[in-house]
């Protein structure tokens, strides 16, 4: 007799905290400010991590995470002679929750537009990283009175909350997409496709081509004729239905710019540049491959 394997009881409570609607109105109050405070411009590609060539959220995590986790670890394991050490890891885990925030903030602003699921789950992740940094903001306050039993007590009860974030940011990365180059699971021809016929393209102009059933965009740009994958890296944002202009293409969604000619990003927020093509007319039929 065949066994039935079941998904994880954690999957269900995924499903339930995306259903809860009660979750919207604050979380587009909360992700319009956040978008209005930080838009499109040196500060946003900062903390997208567009200088990088990276999303930068994920590798600020490891800081808050592994002071405290050591923190926490020095006051069960460290004996007496761990104790200042403990303090101060905690203390540098607050000073670096702050960029770690920021960061993840502005990725999630970006992403809950239209997504329910990113947004009500992406407020929870947020909701229990303040909750996590309160409780170790106590557990240092409570050190400093000479309470260490209840400033240990505090540390664990953060770090219990900070490991339940940590899963809700491992299912929005690797579940939901956040942070993650949208175009990396294209797999286009690779041989030489047609896309469209060449005077169905007019100068400066751009128009959608499907290859392989992969979304491209064809634009021509000073006699040149230019594509890179219309589904933007970012957050997959239709491209050709951005505004062409200086050789460039913004994303309608978040204002990401990327050249036609290689596919780098000139502004973010997106990190990572968009999939070029190859381009040749034969016989009045633009064709592309892979570059």
């Amino acid at each position: 007799m065949a066994t039935t394997l079941r998904s994880p009881a954690i999957h269900d409570a995924y499903d339930q905290l995306a259903g809860l609607e009660a979750l919207d109105e604050p979380a587009k109050v909360v992700g319009k400010v956040v978008r209005d405070t930080v838009g499109p411009g040196p500060v946003k590609d900062a903390l997208s991590g567009v200088w990088l060539g990276h999303a930068l959220h994920p590798l600020l995590t490891d800081l808050p995470i592994g002071t405290y986790t050591s923190a926490v670890l020095l006051d069960w394991v460290g004996g007496k002679s761990g104790e200042t050490a403990a303090d101060r890891l905690i203390g540098l885990g607050l000073l670096f929750t702050a960029p770690a925030a920021a960061t993840g903030m502005t990725e999630w602003a970006d992403s809950e537009v239209g997504d329910e699921s990113v947004r009500r789950v992406g407020l929870i992740h947020a909701a229990l990283n303040v909750g996590a940094t309160a409780l170790f903001g106590a557990s240092l306050a409570a050190r400093r009175r000479g309470a260490r039993g209840k400033g240990k007590l505090l540390a664990l009860a953060g770090a219990g909350l900070l490991g339940a974030s940590g899963h809700l940011g491992g299912h929005l990365s690797y579940a939901e997409g956040v942070g993650v180059d949208q175009t990396t699971f294209e797999a286009p021809p690779e041989d030489w496709a047609e896309a469209l016929r060449d005077d169905e393209l007019p100068e400066g102009e751009s128009r959608l081509a499907d290859v392989g059933g992969i979304g491209v965009l064809v634009a021509r740009h000073e006699g040149v004729v230019y594509a890179i994958s219309d589904r933007c890296s970012h957050r997959g944002g239709p491209l050709h239905e951005g505004e062409l202009h200086d050789g460039c293409v913004t994303c309608p969604w978040h204002s990401s710019i990327f050249k036609l000619e290689d596919g780098s990003v000139v502004q973010g927020p997106a990190a990572y540049p968009q999939p070029r093509w190859e381009t040749r007319v034969r016989d009045g039929v633009i064709e592309l491959k892979p570059a």
